[in-house]
This record gives C-alpha cells, structure tokens and sequence, in this order.
C-alpha cells in the first residue's frame, strides 16, 4: 500500500503523469527550476527513490536513465482513499464525513463514478427521483391529488 508521496516526490511525479512518457532527470529539472532552485542530483536522488519505492519504472539510455510512471495519478489517489477509510474503525462513518467534505462538483462526480462502477443495470424500476417526496414518504402526497 503507498505511503502519500512528500512534496518534492509529489512535484517530480506530477511532471511524470503530465506528460505520460519516459522523462529524464534533466526535463524534470529544467522543469520544477522554473518554480524553485534545485540541484540535479536531488531530482536524480528523488525519482531513483521513487523508483526503489515501485512508483516509476527506469531503462537505462547511455549513462543516464528515463523514468516512467508504473500506473497513474487517479490509480495513485484511489489507493490513498482505500488506505485512509481501510484504517478507520468505523468505514460507514468515514465516508459519510468524506462526502460531507465533498463540494458539489464533487458528488456529482462520485455519483458518475458510482454509476460507471457498478456497471449496467440489470432492467427493472428506477428509484425514485430524491425530490419526490410523494413516492419517498409514503402518506405526504401532493396537496389536491385527492387522497
């Protein structure tokens, strides 16, 4: 299970998933210089930890080698969030006060996500819309339908 990645970690492999190819140390440098001073040999020293920690896989080009990332960001996320809610003692909790966190955006997301997830649905009545209160709450019907 990944640990989270420290922030320069987190800087060097943002570079690897942006551009999803094999990189050098020197474009990753040449990068992350234009936002902070840094040496070679501590982007050479990160993405070779990075890749004694399984993040990035590395073949040798002359004396130099090109690094590339073993699975993706949302990969990456995803088991950050499965480690996180595997570790509390109470899951359903959890994930209630995560969604509470969750922006709008957010919920719809996850909503897609579910959907995708769960993939096709075998045929049969859909639930019913959350506005709907006449068919959520039995005995609340819409005034004047005569019941």
């Amino acid at each position: 299970m990944p640990r989270p990645l420290g922030e320069l970690e987190d800087a060097v492999m943002t570079r690897v998933w942006k551009w999803n190819r094999p990189v050098t140390v020197r474009e990753v440098l040449e990068d992350l210089q234009q936002e902070r001073s840094i040496a070679y040999t501590t982007v050479m020293t990160v993405l070779d930890n990075l890749h004694q920690k399984g993040w990035v896989r590395r073949e040798a080009e002359g004396r130099a080698y090109r690094y590339e990332a073993v699975s993706t960001r949302a990969a990456y996320a995803a088991a950050l969030m499965n480690e996180a809610w595997s570790q509390s003692d109470n899951p359903a909790a959890a994930l209630v006060a995560f969604f509470g966190m969750m922006s709008e955006e957010q919920r719809h997301a996850l909503r897609d996500a579910v959907r995708i997830a769960q993939g096709p649905e075998s045929p049969g009545p859909a639930p019913p819309p959350a506005s709907d209160t006449a068919r959520t709450n039995p005995g609340s019907a819409p005034e004047g339908d005569g019941r």
